[in-house]
């Protein structure tokens, strides 16, 4: 029998955990695909696909060739901070740095992008499908 504190998940609950998972990163593909469409007419530049995948450490990314990746976790955020990791990717596509004109250009679409992205730093680690399971009340123990 395990401790009550012991948290480490058998074999069938760490299938069970990749599977929510994965369902978590196909539903997050459809809403970021939306949100980034929505967004590309206010932003410009020509993006040619849209990826998303487990980060460790950052929530997007722009490549030069105009790959914008996104962290699945997002699922778990508000919409509005979603939708500010994806300004602040689409608008890579036309400003590859954190220049003053980067800003102004997430600043134009966004103008409280200072908020959201202060809200993400101090709850991103809370992003993540165990977190929202619990409070769902979904518990990761099967037993």
């Amino acid at each position: 029998m395990m401790d009550k504190n012991d948290t480490r998940l058998t074999p069938a609950e760490a299938r069970r955990l990749e599977a929510i998972k994965r369902r978590y990163r196909e539903e997050a593909r459809n809403i970021l695909e939306k949100r980034v469409a929505y967004y590309h007419p206010l932003t410009g530049g020509r993006y040619t696909a849209v990826t998303v995948r487990d980060q460790k450490s950052r929530w997007g990314s722009c490549s030069s060739l105009g790959t914008l990746s996104f962290n699945y976790r997002l699922i778990f955020a508000p919409p509005e901070i979603l939708d500010y990791v994806v300004v602040h990717e689409l608008c890579h596509l036309t400003h590859m740095n954190h220049s003053k004109d980067f800003w102004n250009k997430v600043a134009s679409v966004l103008p409280d992008y200072k908020l959201r992205r202060k809200w993400l730093r101090e709850h991103g680690e809370e992003l993540c499908a165990e977190a929202h399971l619990e409070k769902l009340g979904i518990p990761l123990k099967l037993s």
